[in-house]
């Protein structure tokens, strides 16, 4: 065969030749912490920033209407379309939306099964990111999923034209199989919120102030053992917590107490705890305000950073789910998920512009006006 020839014979498959890297990759989910579940509790239960931040995202995520079309017309009434807004007997698009939304954020990762009964896929179901196991193919593909329950393994296998297994993942650039996730970005800064909190309960636990040493100096400055833990036992008991706050203390002779001031370093670890709260808010794509964590001047107002937080995070997230939601049910349809900006409220000025932008352009057609503002360019029928 000649070189030219070579050159414009077909290929044999559509296949990367960089994809073998893939074929190493780790056949679970890679974590930063040892204990995940444990890190995620104390995320959500313990650290009331992470927590809101979450619930704030799923919730703005999960409440973006979308119009679905395809070759620029209604395809509200798809199969697929209807599966995805009621996708089993107990959960609605919102609630399926919100959970995938939660799973990437802390995770990286989302997974959902779809349930055939006699071909036909009936039911959507989210599986939980830290019970599924990712079992390598050829080429870097996923060939399989396990799901792991007390003990219990299920298979799924990737196959057919809808597989039975969609993952969903936040981009990662260093691995092939799975997504980083903000919670691991936040880490830190959720340590050091927890930290300031744990240290304002203690300082609280020992009636809001300061401690002090108490000086003995009678004698030969020496307090026998029983004495000791005598005095020891008399401060825990009497003088320590909150319930104790206030109460005046009593001292024998030959003791002194001196009392132990903060110093301006130390008093600025509540500073600290509110630059970890913002760090943790932006981890997640929240802006700080919305949050109502102080100190962040970044926007002018309320509603700058909340149209801001639709714009930059909860769209781009709605899209990313509804796209590969719609594309893994129906592959080469030609759907096409937009979401229907009229109906969230925090974008009502900017798409009033548009509005008012595009009736005064009358060189475009109807057809071309409601395309322009993101509907299908014919009326749905009924």
């Amino acid at each position: 065969m000649s070189f030219l020839s070579s050159l414009f014979r077909a290929p044999e498959a559509k296949r990367s030749r960089a994809a073998l890297i893939a074929l190493s990759g780790p056949p679970r989910a890679a974590w930063t912490h040892p204990e995940p579940r444990r890190f995620h509790a104390e995320a959500l239960a313990v650290n009331p920033v992470a927590a809101r931040a979450v619930a704030r995202v799923a919730g703005a995520v999960a409440e973006i209407p979308f119009q679905v079309t395809r070759d620029g017309a209604d395809a509200s009434a798809h199969p697929a379309v209807l599966l995805v807004e009621r996708p089993n007997g107990a959960q609605d698009r919102l609630a399926l939306t919100a959970m995938l939304v939660s799973h990437l954020l802390l995770t990286g990762n989302a997974y959902v099964e779809a349930v055939s009964v006699g071909g036909e896929m009936r039911e959507l179901h989210v599986l939980r990111p830290d019970r599924m196991r990712l079992v390598p193919g050829e080429g870097g593909r996923p060939a399989a999923f396990d799901y792991e329950v007390d003990g219990r393994r299920l298979r799924f296998t990737q196959e057919g034209e809808v597989p039975p297994v969609l993952h969903i993942t936040l981009p990662h650039p260093f691995d092939d199989h799975f997504g980083l996730s903000p919670l691991t970005a936040a880490a830190a800064a959720i340590d050091i919120h927890n930290a300031a909190t744990r240290w304002t309960k203690a300082l609280l636990d020992n009636a809001a102030r300061p401690s002090g040493a108490l000086v003995y100096s009678g004698g030969d400055g020496t307090l026998s053992e029983d004495q000791y833990e005598r005095l020891k036992h008399e401060l825990e008991e009497g003088f320590a917590g909150a319930r104790n706050a206030g109460r005046p203390l009593l001292l024998e002779g030959g003791l002194d107490w001196k009392a132990l001031s903060l110093t301006p370093k130390d008093m600025d670890f509540m500073e600290a705890k509110h630059g970890a709260a913002r760090e943790i808010a932006l981890a997640f794509g929240v802006p700080p305000i919305v949050l109502g964590i102080p100190g962040d001047a970044t926007y002018a107002n309320y509603q700058e950073a909340n149209r801001a937080f639709c714009r930059d995070t909860a769209l781009p997230l709605g899209r990313r789910i509804m796209g590969a939601l719609l594309g893994w049910l129906a592959p080469g349809e030609g759907l096409v998920a937009i979401p229907d900006e009229d109906a969230i409220g925090a974008l009502h000025a900017e798409r009033e512009s548009l509005w008012r932008r595009v009736e005064r352009a009358t060189f475009l057609s109807d057809a071309e006006k409601r395309e322009a503002v993101g509907y299908p360019r014919e009326r749905p029928e009924g």
